[in-house]
């Protein structure tokens, strides 16, 4: 209850932003009408031309001012492209832990489907902004078509419906090779990824690269440093809730989540500890003690 208690009031807050919402998208569909000539098929030019974010066909709908996530999933369509999108202080629910820890799991029973790319080293190399909204059961009567109500949809490819989310997975592995290229680095654009189903809760979390040391391969000799900062723009604002997920089968002491997250929450009072690979715990009751709260205190608490 805690958690929603503090979260609540910024999400509420976030319908006084209509008017701003409204004068943004007017003011950059203004400026790219100006720089385009009215034209919608985008500016080409040198690189200090003025590029509009996103396409202005994404720019024709305002979300109900009664629906305030809407409102901030707005925001977070519209200034994607910017590289603004973690400097705003947007409410979100973020993801940290170190690599092979379990991120990817945790993601998916939230979803309750395998769509995220597996694989070993660092497979996350852009932030994930996931947008989840919840649908209403199908009524009697719909056609095939308007029964489907589970989906997802990418900003990078508007209009389009993936309703066979194997092909969302190979969707966010080829965006990211495309902006990431192949030699494992890590990139602060994000993907911005939409799910609508009956079985989830209205929310929006950021999938973040996870916490490593030591460069592997051809990865940039500063690539932990990289991830670091990656991390800290988004869990440092005060409207982001940290999720900082550990395995169980390790010394919660040690955690690189919980440690980050003490960094820019020291009294954990907007960090939710999340345990994975419970079955991997050993028998002494430290998993318990974990989950309890009693090795490290978090306000907000754990679950596993």
């Amino acid at each position: 209850n805690l958690a929603w208690d503090q979260a609540v009031p910024l999400f509420v807050a976030a319908s006084g932003c209509m008017n701003v919402l409204r004068g943004f998208q007017d003011g950059l569909a203004g400026a790219f009408n100006d720089k385009t000539g009215g034209q919608e098929e985008g500016y080409s030019g040198h690189a200090s031309d003025f590029q509009l974010p996103v396409p202005t066909a994404q720019l024709k709908t305002l979300p109900s001012m009664d629906d305030p996530l809407a409102v901030v999933n707005s925001l977070h369509q519209i200034i994607t492209g910017t590289g603004l999108h973690a400097d705003l202080a947007l409410p979100m629910i973020a993801v940290v832990g170190s690599q092979s820890v379990g991120k990817t799991s945790v993601l998916e029973s939230l979803v309750g489907r395998d769509f995220l790319p597996r694989g070993s080293g660092i497979v996350t190399r852009r932030p994930l902004i996931l947008q989840l909204r919840a649908t209403s059961a199908g009524n009697e009567g719909q056609s095939k078509a308007e029964s489907q109500l589970e989906w997802a949809e990418f900003e990078h490819r508007p209009g389009e419906k993936f309703v066979h989310f194997d092909r969302v997975r190979r969707e966010i592995e080829m965006e990211t090779e495309r902006v990431c290229g192949s030699n494992r680095g890590v990139s602060t654009e994000p993907i911005l990824l939409k799910i609508f189903s009956p079985s989830v809760m209205d929310l929006t979390l950021v999938d973040l690269p996870g916490l490593t040391k030591v460069p592997t391969g051809d990865q940039p000799k500063d690539i932990a440093q990289q991830i670091r900062n990656l991390l800290l723009r988004y869990i440092t604002p005060k409207s982001s809730i940290i999720l900082a997920v550990s395995a169980a089968n390790t010394d919660l002491a040690t955690s690189d989540a919980l440690a980050l997250a003490r960094e820019v929450d020291p009294h954990g009072e907007r960090t939710v500890g999340v345990l994975t690979k419970l079955d991997l715990a050993d028998e002494s009751g430290a998993a318990i003690e974990a989950l309890q709260g009693r090795v490290y205190p978090l306000r907000l608490g754990y679950t596993g």
